[in-house]
């Protein structure tokens, strides 16, 4: 028995998690109190002690800071830096682009996220606004916030607890822990001693959060606030968040973006100084050079494409919290989900209904939904038993009950028809079957012998082993007046058979985890429900049932065996939220991305450790702060949908930085090049930022563009040595071309600088956007058309491009008109070019599926479009 003394909520979570073991008498020694309430004065004293009853506040930053956060990422500074610089060397349209996309984007992310924010917070007040506590000898109506340990509570149907309090005194209270602790049906509470381990079992306890299904209870408030264990869960909120999948590919990338610029400005600078040419000219050629590398729409391309998935996900019933999200949901892995309410209806029904010899029979049913609709307690059995009855009730008439009680384990009704009048029973089936007889055999009666008493006992244990709970119905006819009924008349009863009841799988359940198994996503069910019904259900919707762990189980694992266990365990039963959230963390640890769907308090501290956490509308507002998107219909398919929308989202995320590195990479290399062996620059600084910025205008329409099947097949997320691999590959393969073009222009044509620069700029146009056609897809590009905007952007720009030169403007930018038979000969390495380019496509991409699998977060994705 745990010491009194350490249940102060300074105590640790250990000796509150079981205060249910100690004796009322003990817990008012520890918060020196009496069982007769507080007063004013003592109660104020307290809650300047212990504090408001409310939930730690999720921790957030400023404005400023979150500017601060984005800023700081290493593809802004390289933007930053790239903006400054362009301005600071004359190109100041093009410098206020980059900072403009730049300032845009991380104002969109911020205010995204702030109004995120402000919505979890509304969402989060989710508990009890009122109380009913003993203060100066009398229960008045307080603020929730206001309640203190030591209290006395007195709680009534309907009521939501507002702390965690021990139970002194009950009348048939049953409360509803389904948030809590998963439990499906409602909890009998009573007072009395405990030795449960968990607060599952705990049934002199009353648990913050939860609900008061029937009855009336007092009782002792213990634990309020974090010391709760709805508060323990809420600290989540309060907690940093780990960088989701996608910010941490994001900073790579921009790690990797921001080596391979300050090397090669390092090396052609300093290369250039050795061979004699200019300082200055060196320095703003090795300055354009590094912002030709840097993918300054990438911003704008992220932002506006994850908001546009945003949009169309709202269509599929998915509310975005967090933009980056909808890429992490495309890159899950592995989804966790709670039992209640998302794989189930969290709707209590009447599954089977068995005469006393085990075969269907509706008779037991038709008497227990008369008596529920006559004199039941309206809780969710008896609605499930009206429910399937829709004849519950008519033509009988109440005259007389005997309510259920928890001593006596059953409940009684007398029902008066014109003809006849009949006491009808239902309870726990021991409490029944103790008073029964005779049993029903058709039409008539048989003795209910030891035999008899031992098939039913069977028989209920049979039930409960496929997950389902079971009551007893009895009746016998009533002769005499009818009166008000009295312990004396609950005998000599006639058993008619059972009632089982079930939480049933969705209907879509089992389609939506087959289809998410083939899109390459493993579910696992994570519950606080008792093993034996997690298991019947997984059987149900298409997991393997062959193994389920318990909280027990876990609670003897190690880090590393549970890790180990994961990986063919699909099904989890009494699990702590603590537990769950361990289970998320192990799952993690063996290199799969984790999703986490659930709607419970207890489900709070998996969903902000997991990489995407999934609530849905109705669920607690705990439960929805915590996640990072709300499924306006709680079903598995929704996701489903979600993850191929996400996706899709950023498959043309990954096109645009694909085109981006292979074509900055190439044209930049073969610059670096022509810089050192060349005489003169062979572009000027403001032609290669013009270059730079034509080539990023033709990609704006990506964000729109369509995506192929295959890319949506299995999960997807950033590999940055596949990515490297294709820029080297084709951005080697342009680099060639581009030496080509060199020795065409000097060799054969004798080009002047200033041809050459011309000449040079049209073929690295016309090459840069026109392979935008060929990259966006792994297919044939003839055989899969880009979106009318992505080729309206593409080929504007490319016009532009070509235009330019023959114009005014073009002396501005040091071109000059090239002879005919120049554009002809760079046209037909331009055709070569992109022949060769569709060719090498295959081998490029083919890196991909080479790949070893990472030690962490990474799991191995498929080939994009």
């Amino acid at each position: 028995m745990p010491d009194a003394t350490a249940l102060k909520p300074s105590a640790s979570d250990d000796s509150l998690r079981t205060f249910w073991a100690l004796s009322p008498k003990q817990i008012c020694v520890a918060l020196e109190c009496t069982t007769d309430g507080l007063s004013s004065i003592e109660a104020a004293k307290r809650l300047d002690q212990y504090g408001p009853n409310s939930d730690a506040t999720a921790k957030t930053d400023s404005r400023l800071r979150a500017v601060l956060r984005r800023m700081l990422e290493p593809l802004s500074l390289i933007l930053l830096a790239a903006g400054i610089v362009s301005v600071a060397t004359g190109d100041t349209i093009g410098g206020s682009i980059i900072v403009a996309i730049l300032a845009l984007s991380i104002g969109l992310d911020t205010v995204q996220e702030g109004q995120a924010m402000k919505a979890a917070e509304v969402l989060r007040r989710s508990v009890a606004l009122k109380a009913e506590v003993k203060r100066d000898g009398a229960f008045v109506q307080i603020d929730v916030e206001k309640v203190v340990p030591g209290d006395l509570l007195r709680v009534r149907a309907g009521d939501i607890i507002p702390a965690d309090a021990l139970i002194l005194d009950s009348t048939a209270f049953t409360a509803g822990e389904a948030a809590l602790t998963g439990e499906p049906y409602p909890v009998e509470k009573r007072a009395g001693a405990s030795e449960a381990k968990s607060a599952a079992q705990a049934t002199n306890a009353l648990f913050r959060g939860a609900v008061a299904q029937t009855g009336e209870a007092i009782a002792l408030a213990v634990g309020t606030g974090r010391a709760t264990l709805f508060g323990s869960a809420a600290a989540a909120l309060a907690e940093n968040a780990d960088p989701s999948p996608f910010q941490r590919d994001l900073h790579q990338f921009g790690l990797v973006v921001a080596r391979a610029t300050m090397g090669l400005v390092v090396v052609v600078l300093a290369a250039r100084v050795m061979l004699g040419r200019p300082v200055l000219d060196s320095l703003l050629f090795a300055v354009a050079l590094a912002v030709g590398l840097t993918p300054e729409l990438l911003p704008m391309i992220t932002t506006v494409t994850l908001s546009r998935g945003a949009l169309r996900m709202a269509r599929r019933k998915v509310i975005v919290k967090r933009l980056a999200a909808i890429h992490d949901l495309g890159a899950m892995t592995v989804l966790c989900t709670d039992k209640t309410g998302t794989l189930t209806s969290a709707e209590i029904t009447l599954a089977r209904s068995l005469g006393p010899a085990g075969g269907e029979d509706a008779h037991p049913a038709m008497l227990a939904a008369i008596a529920a609709e006559l004199g039941g307690d309206r809780g969710a059995l008896d609605a499930a038993l009206i429910k399937g009855s829709a004849e519950a009730g008519k033509g009988w008439t109440l005259s007389g009950r005997r309510a259920f009680d928890f001593s006596r384990r059953i409940g009684s009704v007398l029902a008066s028809s014109p003809d006849s009048a009949c006491l009808i029973a239902k309870g726990a089936p021991e409490a029944i079957l103790e008073r029964c007889t005779l049993r029903r055999v058709g039409a008539g009666t048989a003795p209910m012998d030891a035999a008899a008493h031992a098939a039913a006992t069977e028989l209920v244990r049979a039930l409960a082993q496929d997950g389902l709970r079971s009551i007893a119905v009895a009746s016998r006819p009533w002769s005499g007046a009818v009166r008000e009924l009295a312990a004396a008349d609950e005998a000599d009863l006639v058993f008619e058979g059972l009632c089982a009841f079930a939480d049933p799988p969705k209907a879509t359940a089992a389609a939506a985890i087959a289809r998410l198994a083939a899109a390459g996503i493993s579910v696992k069910i994570l519950s606080g429900d008792d093993p034996v019904v997690v298991k019947r259900l997984a059987g149900l919707v298409g997991l393997r049932a062959d193994k389920v762990l318990s909280g027990t189980d876990i609670a003897g694992l190690s880090h590393d065996a549970l890790a180990v266990q994961v990986r063919t365990v699909d099904a989890y039963g009494r699990l702590a939220p603590d537990q769950k959230f361990k289970i998320v963390k192990a799952l993690q640890a063996r290199g799969a991305i984790v999703g986490y769907l659930g709607d419970g308090i207890n489900d709070a501290p998996a969903l902000k450790a997991a990489d995407i956490g999934l609530s849905v509308d109705g669920a607690t507002g705990v439960a929805q702060a915590a996640a990072d998107m709300i499924l306006l219909d709680s079903d598995l398919a929704v996701v489903a949908d979600g993850v191929d929308e996400g996706r899709r989202t950023f498959a043309n995320i990954l096109k645009y930085v694909r085109m981006g590195a292979s074509s900055n990479f190439g044209n930049m290399i073969s610059m670096a090049v022509a810089s050192v062996m060349l005489p003169f620059l062979p572009m000027l600084p403001t032609q290669i930022l013009l270059n730079n910025l034509l080539y990023d205008l033709s990609e704006i329409g990506i964000p729109f563009d369509t995506v192929r099947p295959e890319a949506t097949a299995k999960p997807q997320v950033w590999d940055m040595s596949s990515l490297l691999r294709f820029a080297a590959v084709l951005g080697l393969l342009s680099s060639l071309f581009d030496l080509v073009t060199f020795g065409t222009l000097i060799w054969i044509f004798k080009a002047s600088p200033e041809e050459f620069r011309t000449t040079w700029f049209l073929e690295s146009m016309a090459t840069q956007i026109l392979v935008i056609f060929i990259i966006r897809t792994n297919g044939r590009p003839w055989a899969d058309l880009p979106r009318p905007i992505l080729t309206a952007t593409s080929l504007t720009a490319l016009l532009v491009a070509m235009a330019l030169p023959f114009t005014p403007m073009g002396a501005w930018f040091g071109f000059v008109v090239p002879p005919a038979s120049l554009i002809a000969a760079i046209g037909a390495i331009a055709v070569v070019y992109l022949i060769a380019a569709e060719l090498l496509k295959p081998f490029a991409l083919a890196a991909r599926a080479r790949r070893k699998m990472p030690v962490r977060h990474r799991p191995a994705p498929a080939r994009t479009a």
